[in-house]
């Protein structure tokens, strides 16, 4: 529970605008209660917010060991497939124990960055080579209880990997993401319980990893429990290809053929589509979890986001492999990244851009009450500073347009969770030495 507390925002943006002088009241549990504009000076006994404070950003998709790779994975030259096998290297290293460490550090970069809610996409599950833990969970655990301890909410994607590809077992790497069978999978993921920061959702981790005739039972699994269903798609044109190979469709048609597609799903990347697979994915108001700076780091290419919005896909936004932590880059990337194969501007503005990173990206994990500074929703926010060298000079009135355009995760100055402030001033409340936990917690997965 948090004491009634009141937050007096210098700036705030409200969804449509730029908002100066509001005060804030944040309820015992750690709700926005009453929300007063023109407020020209803070209230007696106010925390004083100074800068542009906005709604907690969502990191829709998350891996977080995948931040270990850092750098390392940019010597020399290589391709996605080769990328891949020093992820499958690293992962062969985590403990639940490490996996934590690890996880804490990870979790505290994105508060630092503004995030209040991750996404974590996790399927490394059990011990190298596959046997369970003695809590077949004990990994997801460790990641529930990182972000608990780096202040921020979870949404655990809990993920079914079965086959290393349309049918073929799994290889040496994989048999630690492994249940065997989608049922196998339910099971160990039934058991996995929601925490008031951590819920808990499902992913597919891609078409060539479930087969066809498994993947109604993820999908009813989450169906069931009305939780959230994330599915890596069409991140590459070779997994296109082998599944035109294997089943004579795509990887989209293949989800709708066996009712995986629906408002509560989220397609990550959706990179390489066809006019019908737009179709079925707006059509069916499955959501789109863009991540361009891993997208554009892993030479993915550019998916077709505009038209994926305009047919009824929401968008959100991820940070994927932690090739940076920065949702202000992701959200300016989605723009730029249009612009360069368009050669025009202006297909999203700020606010929309914004609303990607905000309040869409919560409704994609589960949280419906999050994302927006409005009485009942969740007291997660974040501020960012206007006085920076590369925030100085606009007027406040274009704050988004600031956020978004120039902004980076260094300007966040506060980071507030359920009310309670996890970063203050820039310092993390609950990590006190982010960059060494970091430092640390990597080390040790290469001793």
């Amino acid at each position: 529970m948090t004491a009634h507390k009141t937050y007096w925002l210098e700036h705030a943006w409200l969804g449509t605008h730029v908002e100066p002088g509001v005060a804030l009241d944040v309820t015992a549990d750690g709700r926005i209660g009453a929300l007063r504009t023109e407020v020209p000076a803070p209230p007696p006994g106010a925390e004083v917010l100074r800068g542009l404070t906005l709604p907690g950003l969502a990191n829709a998709h998350s891996h977080a060991f995948h931040r270990a790779l850092r750098s390392t994975v940019q010597v020399g030259s290589g391709t996605f497939w080769t990328w891949r096998d020093f992820m499958y290297k690293a992962a062969q290293h985590l403990t639940p124990d490490s996996y934590f460490a690890l996880a804490r550090a990870v979790y505290a970069e994105m508060a630092l960055a503004g995030i209040t809610n991750v996404g974590e996409f996790h399927y490394v599950h059990h011990a190298p080579g596959g046997a369970p833990y003695a809590d077949p969970n004990a990994m997801g655990e460790a990641l529930i209880e990182a972000a608990a301890a780096a202040g921020i909410r979870i949404t655990l994607l809990d993920t079914a990997y079965l086959s290393a590809g349309f049918g073929q077992a799994p290889d040496p790497h994989q048999l630690r993401f492994s249940d065997g069978t989608a049922d196998a999978w339910a099971e160990r993921a039934g058991a996995l319980r929601p925490r008031e920061h951590a819920l808990i959702g499902a992913a597919i981790h891609s078409v060539r990893a479930v087969p066809a005739d498994q993947l109604a039972t993820v999908a009813d699994w989450a169906r069931e429990r009305r939780t959230p269903l994330h599915v890596h798609l069409s991140e590459q044109t070779a997994e296109n290809e082998a599944c035109l190979a294997a089943h004579g469709r795509t990887p989209t048609r293949l989800l709708a053929d066996h009712g995986v597609l629906g408002p509560d799903t989220t397609g990550v990347h959706n990179t390489h589509l066809t006019g019908e697979d737009i179709t079925l994915l707006g059509a069916s108001a499955t959501g789109t979890c863009m991540c361009p700076t891993t997208e554009r780091d892993l030479a993915d290419g550019t998916g077709p986001a505009p038209r994926l919005q305009r047919e009824g896909s929401p968008l959100s936004l991820g940070s994927d492999s932690h090739a940076v932590i920065d949702l202000f880059e992701e959200a300016r990337a989605l723009e730029l990244n249009e612009r360069l194969r368009s050669r025009t501007r202006g297909h999203w503005t700020a606010n929309a851009l914004l609303t990607a990173a905000t309040e869409d990206g919560h409704a994609a994990l589960g949280r419906t009450d999050a994302g927006r500074l409005e009485p009942g929703a969740l007291a997660d926010f974040t501020t960012i500073a206007l006085d920076s060298v590369r925030t100085a000079g606009p007027p406040t009135r274009f704050g988004a347009e600031t956020a978004v355009f120039a902004a980076t995760a260094a300007d966040v100055r506060h980071t507030v969770v359920g009310g309670r402030h996890v970063v203050r001033d820039g310092a993390h409340t609950l990590v006190p030495d982010v960059p060494s936990a970091l430092s640390e917690s990597i080390a040790a997965l290469r001793a």
